[in-house]
């Protein structure tokens, strides 16, 4: 494998956008698509697979959302009463079309759910983001990605990211088999489901990580979710060589019973 450099950090300049949506439609029985646009996007960037954003829903009854002030340095207020806002992967920009693809997981027990499945085209919605980007290398002798539904959008993106022909080891826990045509699998990767059914979410996907042999080489290990269920992801990646900010990243995209979530790699960590 040819040298490769370690992930690094680049932020960017946060500015809060209004942003009105174009289409609404289902990717799978349980994953909604959201298609946005607005002048506000004017300037808005992405370069990276696992770039988020945080969206502000309006409030309950409401089609207008609230949005936090930011100051100059780029700071706000997280703990702001008046803020409902949630995480989400930018699964796709296109700067000529001037749209901004986000996929939400349709179901009726947390406010972005709610806003998802009633959604339709002219409603708004806030994003703030991306705060930076991390930028990973793509030439590993190979690339392990693990994610639940919430990072399916992230996988996807990384699939369509990377070189022809890259070797790819994914595994996906979701619901069900309907789940499975997100994801269009390029030639090179392969990619494993786990239909979780009614067992608690991320065991399975630890089960397969644990199970899976890993091929020769220097490889990159990429894993998504819920933050609780990371914490053994986590220690089995590092008992089998990854590092840290080097070789893995793991990143606790939502975490069961919390509400306004900050999406950070630290979650979940012990």
């Amino acid at each position: 494998m040819a040298a490769v450099t370690e992930p690094h950090l680049e932020w960017y300049p946060l500015k809060p956008r209004t942003l009105r949506v174009r289409d609404v439609g289902r990717v799978t029985p349980r994953m909604i698509r959201v298609v946005l646009t607005g002048p506000d996007l004017e300037d808005f960037r992405t370069d990276n697979f696992d770039d988020h954003v945080k969206v502000f829903l309006p409030e309950e009854g409401s089609r207008i959302p609230t949005l936090p002030r930011v100051s100059p340095e780029g700071r706000w207020n997280l703990r702001d009463p008046a803020l409902t806002y949630r995480d989400y992967t930018v699964r796709r920009y296109d700067p000529d079309a001037e749209e901004l693809v986000l996929d939400f997981v349709a179901h009726d027990h947390g406010p972005a759910g709610r806003w998802a499945l009633d959604a339709r085209p002219g409603d708004e919605l806030g994003v703030l983001g991306p705060r930076g980007t991390v930028h990973i290398d793509h030439g590993y002798d190979y690339h392990l990605l693990g994610a639940d539904e919430t990072a399916l959008p992230a996988v996807a993106r990384r699939l369509e990211d990377l070189p022809a022909g890259s070797r790819v080891f994914a595994f996906c826990e979701v619901a069900d088999a309907g789940e499975e045509r997100y994801i269009d699998a390029p030639a090179g990767t392969s990619v494993t489901w786990l239909h979780r059914g009614d067992r608690p979410v991320g065991e399975l996907l630890l089960a397969a990580l644990r199970e899976f042999e890993l091929p020769e080489g220097d490889g990159f290990a990429w894993c998504a979710g819920e933050a609780t269920m990371l914490k053994p992801i986590r220690r089995h990646l590092k008992e089998r060589g990854f590092v840290r900010n080097s070789t893995c990243a793991v990143d606790g995209y939502w975490r069961k019973g919390t509400v306004n979530h900050d999406h950070h790699e630290e979650d979940g960590e012990e």
